[in-house]
């Protein structure tokens, strides 16, 4: 699943030495610079080519010993020769997982650096807090974190039979759990019980945690649970859903997917025994 592994170690202050070989994970519209060659990140002396402002390169932290920094430029022509923007999705199964997992999170950074430079409340400067991933306005002392946008997702039972979906908006035409953003105001739960009525018209219960996951695409943390069918018939709206039925014991599933979003961890855990 994409997620920062376990041997990495959060940063929020600079290294006035990054070391010899830093993980230097640049961003140009949502996309990552790699070499060409082997699809690695641009090494020191690259990067020292690009000139870019100090103030660009965030800590990101270390991954086992190797410091990891996120940056962004401005021109796609900004690439070093040997070098190509790849965005993130076309890198799963092509980069170690390891540094995918890192590169999410040094997107998240990256774009909330980009997009804070100046304050959202009074359009003076900013500058970074010490002791604390924000930004502090210089005038108005508006503080400034890192966005997480929190989103349901869920797959409901009925007896032997999950609902899935296809999503109008989806990047992939895979029948998937439902999945909704949480609205200001409310608790996750009550984002579930929205959602799903909203999407299909069905009342559900007994809603259970299943799991979570950063998805930096472009600031989601995905919250999974499975809940069970309460009453209702399946009516979708349109604008968010193309189809959406049951699959049980008897019915062609999914195809399996690689488990990177847990979207396909979630369907997997409840396919049936034999089941494609």
């Amino acid at each position: 699943m994409l997620q920062t592994p376990a041997s990495f170690t959060p940063l929020i202050t600079p290294r006035p030495d990054p070391g010899p070989d830093p993980l230097t994970f640049l961003f140009h519209g949502g996309r990552l610079l790699v070499r060409e060659a082997d699809l690695s990140l641009p090494d020191a002396a690259a990067v020292s080519g690009l000139g870019l402002d100090p103030q660009r390169l965030q800590p990101v932290g270390l991954l086992g010993e190797r410091y990891c920094r996120a940056g962004w430029l401005d021109d796609e022509g900004q690439a070093p020769a040997g070098h190509a923007w790849r965005g993130l999705r076309s890198l799963f199964a092509e980069l170690d997982d390891a540094v995918l997992g890192v590169a999410g999170r040094a997107f998240q950074i990256a774009e909330w650096v980009r997009t804070h430079r100046f304050c959202g409340a009074c359009g003076s400067g900013t500058a970074l807090a010490a002791g604390e991933r924000s930004f502090k306005c210089v005038n108005c002392g508006h503080m400034a974190y890192p966005r997480i946008s929190p989103a349901m997702m869920v797959l409901i039972r009925k007896g032997d039979q999950a609902l899935l979906a296809l999503h109008t908006q989806s990047a992939v035409q895979r029948f998937v759990p439902l999945a909704g953003f949480v609205e200001a105001g409310e608790t996750i739960e009550e984002a579930v019980h929205r959602e799903v009525f909203e999407e299909v018209g069905l009342r559900v219960h007994n809603l259970r945690y299943f799991g979570s996951q950063s998805w930096p695409f472009p600031h989601s943390l995905m919250i999974a649970f499975t809940a069970d069918y309460l009453e209702g018939e399946i009516r979708t709206d349109p604008t968010e859903i193309l189809e959406a039925r049951w699959f049980g014991p008897g019915d062609a599933w999914p195809e399996r997917v690689p488990h990177v979003s847990i979207s396909s961890m979630l369907v997997d855990a409840h396919r049936p025994p034999g089941a494609a």
